[in-house]
């Protein structure tokens, strides 16, 4: 696309002498939850810098407190720079933002006026070897991205895991490198989102934790931590309790961070109404399990990409249905987790998957002390080892299964140190996954919210 920069409007200039004020990305969510508010997040990524522009602007106009998303293309997230350069060239659609093919300077047009301490901008990828985007989104003048060296390797292609640790590892420093204070540059691990359904949640805890402590121990200060909602609201409660105290007990204290939920990451709702449901109830469950940041889904998803204003709905749905929703440290709200100033029975006690997800911690630790190392050797060893994950590097000995009362549990766990669930009653084991079971289990969600009564 050519002179496309000329059709960008022109930033806001700030007033000569005025301070410098705080536009990183985790001082924003922490203010936000400071002030009570939810932040909400599309996942939104056009080929089209005016398009992509449009976005951003709908997206910082919704009445919510959002942050902005450029989501990268799939050409770019492989590295085919020849294939993202081709169809910039022909004007073909692409499916999401060509960081690295568009000019710096456009990158910088498309953001001007835009991107700043009151809406700060992340960029989301889905790279095993991220290091030309990060080499973009900083000559871009950005500091906030996702990923990981196994949530970013693992469910997407054959990149070797020692490989993406590495290329991990590397950009982290990078990161760190090219936005200096008193720039903050953010890391979100995607480690709490692994395959998106069927994992049960003490691996998915365990996961985003050791990624986020990967990112600290490469230079990085500022961090979130992911879980995507599953099939049962109070064992989702507990993951993300247990992923905040977790935090608390195995992170630096003066590093910055916050907890990322995910709208249910598998199959959607086919029904506006049943997709509105899903995800009106995502955004109770962030409120009363106390992350504080929320990366929604639309009523299209079953079916197509969304529009702009199809994610704008989406983020006003979930910033409406958060703010009807009792905090968990007003009265009748609920304990908060540990750490968090709680003091109530349920914070205090060690849920099922808090138990199961430092258990996965401290056996990764006791690997190696480089936890590069440790993660490859867990894998390697069977100690992590994600369900129905085809990557070579995955065991794949762990299955799960959903229990009567909608619970995710695992029926064989392989070397992990997790116990293996009899279901539903005592002494009894749970059935083999027949692929008649495994189509049923990924369909049960969008099924259970498109009935005329679910329950929820």
């Amino acid at each position: 696309m050519t002179g496309g920069a000329a059709l960008l409007a022109p930033g806001v200039q700030r007033e000569p002498g005025a301070p410098e004020p705080d536009a990183s990305f985790g001082g924003f969510v922490a203010r936000a939850a400071a002030a009570g508010q939810l932040v909400v997040q599309p996942r939104m990524g056009f080929g089209d810098p005016r398009r992509m522009r449009a976005g951003l602007e709908r997206t910082k106009g919704a009445v919510a407190t959002t942050v902005g998303t450029l989501t990268i293309d799939s050409y770019t997230r492989v590295g085919d720079v020849a294939a993202a350069r081709a169809a910039v060239a022909e004007g073909s659609a692409l499916n999401g933002y060509p960081i690295t093919t568009h000019p710096v300077e456009l990158t910088r047009s498309l953001l001007d006026g835009l991107a700043g301490p009151g809406f700060p901008v992340q960029v989301r990828h889905g790279s095993s070897r991220p290091e030309a985007i990060v080499r973009a989104l900083a000559a871009a003048g950005l500091d906030a991205t996702e990923g990981g060296p196994v949530s970013y390797c693992l469910p997407y292609g054959r990149t070797p895991l020692a490989e993406s640790v590495e290329n991990w590892a590397r950009c982290c420093e990078l990161l760190a490198a090219l936005a200096p204070a008193p720039r903050v540059p953010h890391l979100e691990s995607f480690g709490g989102c692994m395959l998106g359904q069927l994992c049960p949640p003490g691996l998915l805890v365990a996961l985003s934790l050791l990624e986020g402590m990967f990112f600290v121990r490469h230079g990085i200060r500022s961090v979130s931590l992911s879980y995507a909602q599953q099939t049962d609201p109070a064992q989702d409660a507990e993951a993300v309790r247990a992923l905040r105290r977790l935090a608390g007990e195995f992170l630096p204290a003066g590093v910055d961070r916050h907890v990322v939920l995910y709208t249910y990451m598998g199959v959607f709702p086919r029904t506006a109404r049943g997709a509105t449901r899903l995800l009106e109830a995502s955004a109770r469950l962030a409120v009363r399990s106390g992350a504080q940041r929320l990366i929604v889904k639309t009523a299209a998803e079953a079916y197509r990409i969304p529009t702009v204003l199809e994610n704008v709905r989406a983020l006003e749905t979930a910033a409406a249905t958060a703010a009807l929703q009792e905090r968990p440290d007003s009265p009748g709200g609920g304990p908060s987790a540990p750490g968090d100033g709680a003091t109530g029975d349920a914070a205090g006690a060690d849920s099922e998957v808090y138990r199961e997800a430092r258990a996965f911690v401290e056996a990764v630790l006791e690997l190696d002390e480089d936890l590069g190392r440790a993660l490859r050797t867990a894998f390697a060893r069977g100690v992590l080892d994600v369900p129905y994950c085809l990557h070579p590097d995955n065991a794949g000995r762990s299955r799960s299964f959903v229990d009567a009362g909608g619970r995710l549990r695992w029926s064989e766990t392989g070397s992990m140190p997790a116990a293996a669930r009899t279901a539903p009653r005592a002494g009894v084991s749970a059935p083999a996954m027949t692929s008649d079971g495994l189509l049923a289990a990924v369909h049960g969600v969008a099924l259970r919210y498109d009935a005329p009564d679910d329950g929820e």
